[in-house]
């Protein structure tokens, strides 16, 4: 089972590098925050849509039908995804002028272009991979990332089994109870990225445009640890759904990923970055099961995942400094 899970991780693991470099390809800096938080709010609106159908599933054929269920349909998508997306030069649909808007607003265009004709070293490669762990925007940004992928991973892992265990809810009710943060986080998410697009035209600045609502919507995720201290069920729904919608707002990642890359390595800069938030899904889940498991209480686990939207944060408060693209300097063997 945990080979198969594995599995799953490593072929999911391209899309959101993948979501990034989209987006660095189409979408000027004044319009990327929008485009991010639609595809980040994606995953939220999903939950919204599959968690009472997952409950249903289970409760009246059984668990192995979801994956059945859940396998297929993205079998399906995958092989739409591949029919419609394409480079900006090569859509049947866009004319110059678009081109030239997007271009003039920072878009890569030219991307792929520029990367498939010549075979990079690995020693090249490894000295890039040194130049992003050695940028303090970047550690700052990664480090961000790892502490906003540990409360996502709480509510797509832990959640459910919260409401199960720590509420006494059963788990047809759980499915459709877990919706209500979802659709909040699906709102913040969208929203996240609109405030970000809206202050990016307003002042002109990247930093006031990402980090604004980066920070505020991980002081409004806090608001999770409040459940230790109530017991009515509309207030524990009602904080996790703050949370959750909190979290959507500072969901802009990628974004901030889309801005900063450096355009020879936007794949693997996205693939680092990508790494240190899945490094974050690995460790979320063990760490609050072993609170879970010793404490016998949740109230460990939410404490836990509400200091990591603390430190995501000072993250970039502190670490991240100026917003801007990495020029890479020369490697030896270049």
């Amino acid at each position: 089972l945990f080979t198969l899970r594995f599995l799953v991780g490593l072929a999911e693991a391209p899309s959101f590098p993948g979501n990034s470099r989209i987006v660095a390809a189409w979408f000027p800096a004044q319009e990327r925050g929008t485009a991010v938080s639609i595809f980040n709010s994606a995953q939220y609106f999903a939950t919204v849509i599959f968690a009472p159908i997952m409950g249903w599933l289970t409760h009246e054929v059984g668990w192995s039908h979801v994956f059945f269920f859940m396998g297929g349909l993205g079998i399906v998508i995958s092989f739409i995804w591949l029919k419609v997306i394409h480079e900006p030069n090569q859509h049947p649909g866009v004319n110059q002028k678009e081109l030239e808007y997007i271009a003039a607003g920072g878009a890569l265009i030219n991307m792929d272009q520029q990367n498939t004709k010549v075979k990079v070293p690995f020693s090249v490669k490894w000295g890039q991979i040194k130049q992003l762990l050695g940028s303090r925007m970047m550690i700052g940004v990664y480090i961000g990332q790892y502490c906003i992928n540990a409360l996502t991973y709480f509510f797509i892992t832990w959640f459910p089994v919260y409401l199960v265990q720590a509420r006494g809810m059963s788990i047809l009710k759980a499915g459709f109870v877990a919706s209500v943060p979802a659709v909040c986080g699906f709102i913040g998410g969208v929203l996240g990225g609109i405030i970000s697009d809206w202050l990016m035209r307003r002042t002109g600045s990247l930093n006031i445009a990402r980090k604004t609502p980066i920070v505020m919507g991980m002081l409004l995720s806090m608001v999770m640890v409040f459940c230790n201290y109530v017991n009515v069920e509309w207030m524990i729904i009602g904080f996790m759904a703050l949370a959750f919608f909190g979290k959507g707002i500072g969901a802009l990642g990628w974004a901030v990923m889309a801005d900063t890359a450096p355009k020879e390595i936007s794949g693997l800069s996205g693939g680092l970055f990508n790494m240190f938030g899945n490094i974050s899904g690995i460790v979320t889940p063990i760490a609050i099961g072993y609170i879970v498991g010793t404490t016998g209480s949740f109230n460990g686990a939410l404490i836990y995942v509400g200091v990591h939207a603390l430190i995501a944060v000072l993250s970039y408060l502190v670490l991240v400094g100026d917003i801007k693209r990495i020029e890479l300097k020369p490697v030896a063997g270049q």
